[in-house]
């Protein structure tokens, strides 16, 4: 055995568990494959609906936010590199109780978003003939061959990771090359004969106002778009040399997919006709307005241009969801790992797949196509369960700082004992944002977890099994009252809530309440020798030598 200072420094993987077999651009490109997903294909045109042409600054804002938590990650990840590392984080920090709540909705997270790519990759496919019968008109809702379809979709992400991670790190290279090609090149062609900046002031920059450019950021699916940055970690586990390519990949994917989604936000607005949101933006209609780049296209006369766009709706979330998928798998065999799920999770095939892991994640999103079937619905629940999972991250940065200060760091963060906290505020306002319909179903879907996760947990308990959980209740005395009390500010806030605190009031209370959470948690986690029994534990288990 080894330990995972060791494992950072490349070490393969023994036999009959996960295989290092990614280098650099595997792992970059499979958190720039999540990033550029359905996400560029509607969040221009539903971002500009809901802020204006102040779209952009959603999108930056938006942007920073990512990078504070990416850069949390960047140093988390070379620290641990193991695979479903934000599942696992809080668990080394605080114990099982906080390691189960992160960690479920980490998997909740990864498990979502392919059927959202299913979703959409179905949505643009409507421009066919062949296949307009695959949702309602009236809803979008899928029909029942729609419904086959969709399955279908999912069952191809499933065999194409039961191939093994090597030939699913190359195709995920080929398709993010693509992936990458085609909205650049989107951007140039449409903006060489089509730029208007008189658009941007025909109705007035932010018609909306500042809540316009803040609701954007959540509801119209701007960190849904920005997300996956956290891919190269949950592959960490099979990374040839995680020390020096998990940074790199994190932040390299952020920088790539944030600047590619500014200049679309540019480009679309400055490219529309003036007829289109002549009767303002939240009014925007041109004809192929399902299908938005696409649609615009035809409309400019770039009808070539149009038919590659298409193409790439089937590629660009078709990568996404094929990529998530695979980190559903990694992410239960973490919380497996952790002692929260059976051990069943942890198997794997003769090519180093977590096989049971992939089963389970096609039964989920074939579900997902149940209760939430439209896109934008998904795309706000997911965004709720995606920032939960990245809150876990600045607060067990901020334990690992106090009670680890000098454990190996391949990267380490510039000025992190401020970023970690105001990387915590941040995923909280974009929680926040998210509004309170979305909120309160998510509230349901914690619930859920704790009843399943809990339950192993207490049975594997009861039972003395050896990877039962440590549920450390003093270490995570913090959890419920962030929970409720992220729940409370939403209820009553202005943002879908009743309205009793007003805009900037609500930001000021959820910094002052996020700052409590975050150095309550710090100063309740777990001790230095319990964080190194649970490393040693879990982490070393997975990283053998031939």
């Amino acid at each position: 055995m080894v330990s995972v200072d060791q494992a950072a420094a490349g070490v393969k993987g023994g036999p009959g568990g996960l295989r290092r077999d990614v280098g650099l651009i595997g792992l970059m490109w499979a958190s720039v494959g999540s990033i550029i997903g359905s996400g560029w294909l509607y969040g221009a045109e539903k971002a500009v609906v809901a802020a204006g042409p102040a779209a952009i600054l959603s999108w930056l804002i938006g942007a920073v936010g990512i990078v504070l938590l990416a850069l949390v990650h960047a140093e988390l990840g070379g620290m641990f590199p193991v695979a479903g590392g934000t599942a696992r984080y809080p668990h080394y920090a605080f114990g099982g109780l906080a390691g189960m709540s992160f960690g479920w909705f980490s998997w909740l997270q990864a498990a979502t978003v392919a059927p959202i790519e299913v979703e959409a990759m179905i949505g643009y496919a409507g421009h066919w003939h062949w296949a307009q019968g695959f949702q309602h008109a009236e809803d979008g809702t899928l029909t029942t061959s729609g419904f086959v379809v969709a399955v279908l979709l999912m069952a191809v992400f499933v065999v194409i990771n039961f191939l093994g991670v090597r030939l699913l790190a190359h195709t995920n290279s080929v398709a993010t090359w693509w992936k990458v090609a085609v909205p650049l090149a989107a951007i140039f062609i449409i903006a060489a004969g089509n730029f208007h900046p008189g658009n941007f002031t025909e109705h007035g920059f932010a018609p909306f106002g500042a809540h316009g450019v803040l609701s954007a950021v959540s509801s119209s699916g701007i960190i849904f778009a920005l997300l996956g940055f956290e891919q190269a970690i949950q592959l960490a586990g099979e990374s040839r040399d995680p020390a020096r390519d998990l940074p790199r990949a994190t932040l390299g994917s952020v920088a790539i997919g944030a600047g590619i989604y500014v200049l679309l936000q540019i480009v679309f607005i400055a490219a529309l006709p003036l007829a289109s949101f002549a009767h303002g933006w939240a009014k925007l209609d041109y004809p192929g307005i399902s299908g938005p780049w696409a649609g615009l296209a035809t409309l400019l006369g770039l009808g070539w241009l149009s038919v590659v766009l298409y193409l790439d709706a089937v590629v660009s979330p078709g990568g996404t969801g094929l990529i998530y998928t695979t980190a559903t798998s990694r992410v239960s065999y973490g919380l497996a790992r952790n002692g929260y799920a059976p051990k069943i999770f942890t198997r794997t095939d003769a090519r180093g797949v977590p096989w049971f892991g992939l089963i389970v994640s096609f039964v989920t999103g074939v579900v997902c196509f149940l209760p939430f079937p439209s896109w934008q619905q998904l795309v706000g629940f997911i965004t709720s369960a995606s920032v939960l999972m990245y809150a876990g991250a600045p607060l067990a940065y901020g334990v690992f700082a106090d009670r680890l200060p000098h454990r190996a760091r391949p990267y380490r963060l510039p000025g992190g004992n401020v970023v970690s906290p105001l990387s915590f505020v941040v995923a909280n306002l974009i929680i926040y944002w998210s509004t309170w319909d979305t909120l309160w179903r998510l509230g349901v879907a914690i619930v859920l977890g704790y009843v399943l996760l809990g339950g192993y947990a207490w049975y594997a308990t009861r039972k003395g099994l050896p990877d039962a959980p440590r549920l450390d209740w003093r270490a995570a005395q913090w959890l419920p009252v962030y929970l409720l009390g992220m729940g409370v500010i939403s209820w009553q806030g202005g943002f879908g809530g009743q309205g009793h605190i007003g805009l900037w009031w609500d930001i000021a209370v959820i910094a002052v309440f996020s700052l409590a959470i975050y150095y309550w948690a710090r100063a309740s986690a777990s001790r230095p020798e319990e964080i190194e029994r649970s490393i040693g534990e879990v982490a070393v288990t997975e990283v053998a030598v031939h």
